[in-house]
């Protein structure tokens, strides 16, 4: 578990801690509430509105309240009470392809010290020069390799959403919709393993070496002690 701990230190200035921009610290907050959102849609419509599993007690409360309702009627009300929540799903998805956008345009725009693949190569070009006896190398370029991935997941999530969403804009056959949809899930469980990933390597890192860096996402990284 020690390769995935975020570190504080700065790679590139080792007596420093490191910096994060106001714009990347509100991206970051901001893209964790709309996905924990958008998986929170995702759980409810897969338990609580379940069509399979609340058709039957649609039936049977309407016709406890003497409604009369067939079981094709219930599965209607079913569906359409799971809409509602994947229209919600549909909305946070467009807020995290315009976050995403965001994303792309602070890559391309703020200071070069907080451009991740500026992080990423130098996280590389310093494992390489230390032939990996740095365990400190070793850590960040995992780390940030780890991030690489969690953005082309993003990329793929927001693309297939999109195309699902727009499907009939795109005319986009069943067929293909489908092995899209299969996609877009499939990414799912990736991205909610990389969360759990993440979130341990976070608390594991508050224990150890690198404690304070959640309030360093929050205010951009004090000043270190070290001289």
């Amino acid at each position: 578990m020690a390769t995935i701990e975020p570190v504080r230190q700065d790679i590139e200035y080792s007596n420093s801690i490191k910096k994060n921009s106001a714009s990347l610290r509100v991206w970051h907050w901001a893209s964790a509430l709309i996905i924990t959102g958008s998986l929170l849609t995702v759980l409810i419509n897969s338990t609580l509105l379940d069509p399979g599993s609340n058709t039957g007690f649609i039936k049977s409360l309407l016709q406890h309240e003497g409604a009369i309702i067939s079981l094709k009627q219930a599965g209607s009300v079913a569906l359409g009470l799971e809409d509602r929540v994947w229209d919600i799903h549909i909305y946070l998805g467009y807020f995290l392809t315009g976050l995403l956008l965001f994303r792309v345009f602070l890559e391309l725009f703020q200071h070069s010290s907080q451009k991740f693949f500026r992080k990423l190569k130098k996280a590389q070009t310093e494992y390489s020069n230390t032939g990996g006896e740095r365990k400190i190398a070793l850590h960040e370029l995992t780390v940030k390799i780890l991030y690489l991935t969690f953005y082309l997941l993003l990329i793929i999530m927001v693309i297939t959403g999109l195309s699902l969403a727009f499907k009939n804009e795109f005319g986009i056959p069943k067929s293909i919709a489908d092995s899209v949809k299969e996609v877009h899930g499939f990414c799912m469980y990736l991205i909610i393993a990389f969360i759990v990933v993440h979130i341990t390597g976070v608390l594991l890192a508050e224990r150890k070496e690198g404690k304070g860096i959640v309030s360093d996402m929050i205010n951009g990284g004090k000043p270190d002690n070290i001289t």
